[in-house]
């Protein structure tokens, strides 16, 4: 039971974690800047901690289902939206602010632009400062405006860095060469994905246990497959 709190072992170099925390450290910089020059210092500042939280997803674990562009810039746009009705229907109080998040949520998973930062930004909006407030609707224009600069910022930078983004179908790796004197494949491990992870010296957002138990379901499925396949081929 104790073993669980302890937190997993970090796959990538210190190299990463640099480049990691560079790019964050100036993309946050560059996106509040931004929106500080248009709308006011007041109003960048107060989108500062959503923005430093996606940040770290854009930049750290760039290749996250999270991190990628749609989900940031949908993710925005309905914690936005949804934070401006509710405060306008309920006004700025902490109900608000929590239902705002809530609905943001459930929003983000149907349009599949899940982004855990979202929903403090829509907490943050209906909890407005003054500054924000009084710009009504067009607060939307700085969320968007802040999410656009900072999403801008980890394309140029993550490529420029060698670390491709948006991730998107990676080719299929060249099949080894299959040698009969070897026998069957040897069954992947969680030890073996460890080791895989490590040589792509990235943060990935998952377990190698959890990869294990992916794949060990990936192979039950094709197994029945396979089962059902050669079953309906002697069928007359």
């Amino acid at each position: 039971m104790l073993t669980r709190w302890f937190p997993a072992a970090i796959n990538t170099r210190p190299t990463e974690w640099s480049r990691a925390a560079i790019g964050m450290a100036l993309g946050t910089l560059f996106s509040v800047w931004l929106c500080s020059q248009v709308f006011g210092m007041d109003v960048a500042l107060h989108l500062l901690g959503p923005l430093g939280a996606s940040a770290v997803l854009l930049f750290a674990v760039s290749s996250g289902a999270l991190a990628q562009p749609w989900s940031i810039i949908g993710s925005y746009l309905c914690a936005g939206v949804i934070a401006l009705l509710v405060t306008r229907v309920l006004g700025p109080s902490l109900g608000g602010a929590c239902l705002a998040a809530g609905m943001t949520v459930v929003l983000m998973c149907w349009l599949r632009c899940l982004h855990p930062p979202a929903g403090g930004l829509a907490m943050t909006l209906v909890l407005a400062d003054p500054a924000s407030a009084a710009l009504g609707w067009y607060e939307l224009g700085a969320v968007l405006l802040g999410a656009g600069a900072l999403l801008a910022c980890a394309l140029a930078y993550n490529n420029a860095t060698r670390t491709r983004y948006p991730k998107g179908a990676a080719p299929a790796p060249a099949p080894l060469p299959f040698n009969p004197r070897a026998g069957r494949d040897p069954a992947i491990t969680a030890a073996d994905l460890k080791l895989a992870l490590a040589d792509m010296e990235q943060f990935y957002d998952v377990e190698p246990s959890e990869l294990e138990e992916l794949i060990h379901a990936a192979e039950t499925h094709a197994r029945r497959r396979s089962i059902g396949e050669t079953l309906a081929s002697r069928v007359p």
